[in-house]
């Protein structure tokens, strides 16, 4: 049977497109399809497929948690992350949970087929063309602001929508002082208001829970 494989991709047509280029390739053998992260990782328990190949967005989740399972229960099953979005934070998110190949949508078929036979070889390494380049730039990047331990906590009741006085009361300060604490905040995040120091301390990766809503 060779490589065995198994598609997660909530569009048919891309699917059945990938399903096409592997079994062009003699060695490949797709066992398996799925449309979201719920049915992918059940097809995954079922079927143990050598590779896994997943879009990264999903109407119900993320590939990254079809990887994070796979890595759970192995770490012989290859997993090959595609997406739209291939920037710098998704491609250290899915090296990070511990995928094998991370693939643009836009690359051709038989480029995806390769990160498969990549990814069942040496599914604990890897492989991603941009990955030097993303490497680069985030060691030359500044550093982060760093927030004390309280102004972190402030800032968490900040992005649940909590009040000066509300976030006084429930940390057992002042308001003077709950002031003072988003005051540096502000400052530290480059920001005029709360919306502006939310939305600095998402990108930056501080408020990775915080719902845009909110603010």
């Amino acid at each position: 049977m060779g490589t065995t494989v198994l598609l997660v991709d909530d569009h048919e047509l891309i699917r059945q497109g990938l399903a096409r280029a592997f079994e062009r390739d003699v060695d490949m053998t797709v066992v398996g399809q799925a449309g979201n992260v719920a049915d992918g990782v059940a097809a995954c328990h079922q079927l143990t497929p050598d590779v896994v190949v997943t879009d990264l967005q999903l109407p119900d989740g993320h590939g990254l948690e079809i990887a994070r399972a796979v890595r759970a229960v192995s770490d012989s099953i290859g997993v090959v992350v595609l997406t739209m979005h291939a920037g710098d934070d998704q491609i250290f998110a899915a090296m990070e949970a511990g995928a094998s190949a991370f693939v643009g949508k836009d690359s051709k078929a038989a480029e995806v087929v390769s990160a498969a036979k990549h990814a069942a070889v040496a599914p604990r390494t890897f492989l991603c063309a941009g990955l030097s380049a993303a490497m680069v730039r985030r060691a030359t990047s500044p550093a982060p602001p760093k927030l004390s331990g309280r102004e972190g906590e402030v800032l968490t009741l900040l992005a649940d929508g909590l009040g000066t006085g509300e976030i006084a009361g429930r940390l057992y300060m002042s308001e003077s002082t709950a002031k003072t604490h988003i005051t540096h905040i502000y400052q530290k995040l480059g920001a005029v208001n709360r919306a502006q120091a939310l939305v600095t301390a998402m990108r930056l990766g501080m408020l990775d829970h915080a719902s845009p809503q909110r603010f």
